[in-house]
């Protein structure tokens, strides 16, 4: 397995739907009561792209698109169009968005987070902004890893300072799909019914 750094096309994605997947396993008991357990300790992301008639040059990109990862074998980026920033679309980022730590006088590298267990693993470069106890830090005193969503402090914060961080980011996903069945639909289009893609856990 491995991560191929590439966005999937925002042409083709539009229209997407999906959204987060939980595993809960519940049983239901003669009372009538339920014991309920989670299996995942966070959720999946799962997304339908229904193409619709596409030219075969749309659909062309996509076949050359899912021949270059491999089918499954290999993840990329996708952008949620609901979900992909430290505050809902259309607000703007700050740097005291998401806590993503406290400092020690030690410790220099912290991970992108959105709380809950759900880690920011593949940042959108030139997006993250970084502060440390509401102070923003400038560009030159912090690095992100756009392939992790690690940053990495110059100076280690001093005990107890509060980290925090604003950002966009992508989702890491797969194909679902072994095969693509494409139909010509007219002279020059066509359409492939549905293309499933799954997050991947990093």
């Amino acid at each position: 397995m491995s991560f191929h750094d590439v966005v999937f096309p925002s042409r083709l994605a539009f229209g997407a739907t999906g959204g987060p997947e939980r595993r809960v396993e519940i049983v239901r008991l003669a009372s009538g009561l339920e014991q309920r357990n989670a299996r995942w300790s966070r959720s999946r992301r799962r997304y339908t792209i229904s193409t619709g008639i596409k030219s075969f040059a749309d659909l062309h990109n996509l076949l050359e698109f899912f021949e270059e990862r491999g089918g499954p074998l290999n993840a990329f980026r996708f952008l949620d169009p609901v979900d992909h920033g430290s505050v809902p679309p259309g607000e703007a980022i700050a740097p005291t968005d998401r806590a993503i730590g406290a400092g020690d006088s030690e410790t220099v590298e912290y991970r992108l987070s959105l709380g809950g267990g759900r880690l920011v693993t593949k940042p959108i470069e030139g997006t993250v902004r970084v502060a440390v106890d509401g102070v923003e830090l400038p560009g030159a005193e912090y690095t992100v890893d756009p392939l992790t969503g690690v940053v990495t402090l110059q100076t280690a914060p001093v005990a107890e300072a509060v980290v925090t961080a604003g950002f966009e980011f992508h989702v890491p996903v797969r194909f679902d799909n072994a095969h693509l069945a494409l139909t010509q639909t007219a002279f020059a289009a066509g359409e492939i019914p549905e293309i499933q893609l799954v997050e991947v856990f990093e």
